[in-house]
């Protein structure tokens, strides 16, 4: 009985280190993203290119577990009231064709042969162009470069709307214009180019695109950070559903990667979305732009392994990237189990 349904599960011909490897992975990944609301899922796509999985495989399979990742974040988001669907179903008209268009752009570039050579560049400048963002912000001290999980219970009505996107709003007035959620009124244009540009970005490397619309829609559409990190994750739904659908169509989903990584994000998330109820994520957001930088040096690194045929290099890559993302993770719960000691000790002094 149990063999037929891993058999079903398409998980019977994997062997039991894989499985093994890719429970542990899917679990660290799913404590960052449910800590960060983003963060992790994009370490995916390049570890199964280092692993020699072909680029449709790993882009498809990276869609197939974004999008079971984002149905278990955004159930909690939603309960938060931390969702804009107004927002979300603009956002999807235009990543849905962003998606099609990076995914055929996979597909023609791999009838090339390059595609795994132009996804892991791809991979190295945004990772390290955003690593290095988070980081800066991180070591001044105040940046949105990451998730502040205090702000995300504060009144929408406190958060001032960023420059960049007061300009956008003010410069782009073109009709309809939208209210969103904490009075913010945009153009529905402004919102399809955004969604647009990171539905190609998701369906081209095969991420839920968190990473760079997060930003995107803080910045560029003015959307507060809590209603940003719930709409976001909502959209990831619909993104990665989608994406996962289509790749599937042409057998670039492996569920004998996807089900052991869904196996164990399902309790990560759990985790990591329990951890922001005590830690304090500004302690942490440079550890996040920290492993930004070190995936995007280790997928240079393996790229660079598989270029000139060197399999040590190729595994230093793999290393790196895994291990960025469990320090991280380790960072999380480290400091979750920190900050519970000390709330108990204070709480015991309190009542004595």
């Amino acid at each position: 009985m149990l063999d037929s349904l891993l058999d079903g599960l398409g998980v019977l011909g994997t062997t039991p280190e894989m499985l093994a490897l890719f429970v542990g992975f899917g679990l660290v990944v799913g404590v960052l993203f449910g800590f960060f609301g983003m963060g992790g899922s994009f370490l995916v796509t390049p570890a199964l290119l280092m692993l020699d999985y072909p680029a449709p495989v790993a882009v498809g399979s990276g869609m197939a577990f974004v999008f079971g990742t984002a149905v278990i974040a955004t159930l909690k988001h939603h309960d938060l009231g931390q969702v804009d669907y107004k927002l979300g179903v603009i956002m999807i008209t235009g990543t849905t064709i962003g998606i099609e268009a990076g995914r055929a752009s996979v597909y023609y570039l791999e009838s090339l042969g390059l595609a795994g050579g132009i996804i892991s560049v791809a991979y190295v400048v945004l990772l390290g162009g955003v690593g290095a963002m988070v980081t800066r912000d991180a070591l001044k001290g105040g940046g949105g470069g990451g998730i502040d999980h205090e702000a995300a219970d504060k009144d929408l009505g406190e958060y001032d709307i960023p420059d960049i996107a007061k300009t956008i709003q003010q410069t782009v007035r073109i009709p309809p214009m939208v209210t969103l959620r904490g009075d913010v009124r945009v153009s529905a244009w402004v919102i399809t180019a955004v969604a647009f540009a990171t539905g190609l970005l998701s369906g081209f490397l095969g991420v839920g695109g968190g990473f760079i619309r997060m930003p995107a829609m803080i910045y560029a559409i003015g959307v507060p950070v809590p209603v940003a990190v719930g709409t976001d994750l909502f959209e990831i739904v619909f993104s990665g559903g989608l994406g996962s659908y289509l790749y599937g169509q042409g057998g670039g989903v492996d569920l004998g990667i996807v089900v052991p990584l869904l196996f164990g994000s399902a309790l990560g998330a759990r985790i990591g979305s329990a951890a922001t109820a005590v830690v304090d994520a500004d302690g942490i957001k440079i550890y996040f732009g920290g492993m930004l930088l070190v995936g995007a040096i280790a997928v240079g690194v393996g790229e660079i392994g598989s270029y000139i045929g060197s399999p040590i290099l190729e595994m230093t890559g793999l290393v790196l990237v895994v291990g960025a993302a469990v320090v991280v993770a380790l960072a999380i719960l480290y400091t979750a189990i920190s900050s519970l000691r000390v709330t108990q000790r204070q709480q015991s002094s309190a009542a004595d």
